[in-house]
């Protein structure tokens, strides 16, 4: 992996009591040694491979201000990281669900850009079995269930200020409460809507189809095209390009699918992130509630599952043998 460590912090928030949060600041950077550099390259890899929000810093953010002193030189990277420290603890001291961590903050190269990256993590306890095969307890740091993290992409950033999607950071398995308190100390605010991207590609895919008169099965050939192109994409890393969809996909009529989406005004970015549970719905229904969870594939509606949209009602011709085998097994107990 193509990563250089540039700068590396590292400090900790100890949870004393329930209105206590306790900082423990480091004196010096962590040296970016064998052991830290392997840490480093986890990190980006879980990081890159998860799901992401898309942000951009409010123009009275505490943070990008202290980050625009220490990118010019007028204050340095361990005090930059032990004042965010600072304001994170007394961010989230604010909410109940405050728990203490790890507190990273790296400022690394990855293929020719500059991030920074900054996480709180935790440490969990497991065993292990020494040389002389007795056990004990060691500590490491979860990283693989990390949520509390967010990436600045420094040269988006700078080169690119109108940008939206510079900053990236997840949702947070708790909800939007983590959320909340980690874009109050980054002083950002929701840029890039990726799912909103994605909705409007499948609604701009669906109305082509629409005006162009073709069938069932035409139309759901082309969906089908849509989403080995876009499920590539997503596998490589890679954003959804307009423009080589469009060059993927045969013409409907006199406009391609580009020029299509640019006339009906559907504001679709040039590229975006692929978002797997939208694309999804190229091929397949899916829901779940009230105790019921349906998926099946689209091409089965209206051969052999039937939706009454006055009754809300599903009539399902043929159910896959191991749930016949279910049904048939209960009924019969009874």
């Amino acid at each position: 992996m193509s990563l250089d460590i540039d700068q590396i912090a590292l400090h900790q928030l100890i949870k004393r009591d329930e209105q206590t949060l306790e900082l423990v600041l480091r004196d010096s950077l962590l040296p970016a040694n064998a052991t830290v550099e392997a840490m480093v390259e986890e990190l980006h890899r879980v990081y890159s491979a998860k799901s992401k929000a898309y942000g951009l810093f409010n123009e009275e953010s505490e943070l990008a201000d202290a980050l625009r002193q220490c990118r010019k030189g007028e204050d340095d990277f361990l005090a930059f990281s032990r004042a965010a420290t600072g304001r994170l603890r007394d961010e989230l001291a604010k909410y109940p669900f405050a728990e203490g961590g790890i507190v990273l903050f790296c400022h690394y190269r990855y293929l020719a850009v500059e991030y920074l990256l900054v996480t709180v993590l935790s440490s969990q306890s497991s065993m292990r079995v020494n040389e002389e095969l007795d056990i004990s307890t060691t500590h490491y740091l979860d990283i693989h269930h990390a949520d509390i993290v967010a990436r600045i992409d420094l040269t988006e950033w700078e080169t690119n200020p109108e940008s939206t999607r510079y900053l990236t950071f997840l949702r947070g398995r708790v909800g939007r409460k983590v959320a909340d308190f980690f874009m109050d100390f980054l002083g950002a605010s929701v840029g890039l809507d990726t799912k909103a991207q994605n909705r409007g590609l499948l609604q701009a895919v669906d109305d082509y189809c629409a005006e162009s008169s073709l069938d069932k099965n035409e139309r759901q050939n082309y969906r089908q095209q849509v989403y080995s192109y876009c499920n590539e994409q997503l596998q490589a890393g890679e954003e959804i390009a307009l423009q080589d969809l469009s060059n993927e996909l045969p013409p409907l009529g006199e406009k391609n699918f580009q020029t299509f989406t640019q006339e009906q005004g559907y504001a679709l970015e040039e590229s975006f992130p692929a978002d797997r549970g939208t694309l999804r719905q190229l091929t397949k229904f899916a829901g779940s509630g009230g105790g019921l969870t349906l998926n099946f594939d689209a091409m089965l509606l209206g051969e052999r599952i039937f939706w009454d949209p006055t009754t809300d009602t599903l009539t399902i011709k043929g159910t896959p043998p191991n749930l016949r085998d279910q049904l048939q097994r209960r009924t019969s107990g009874n």
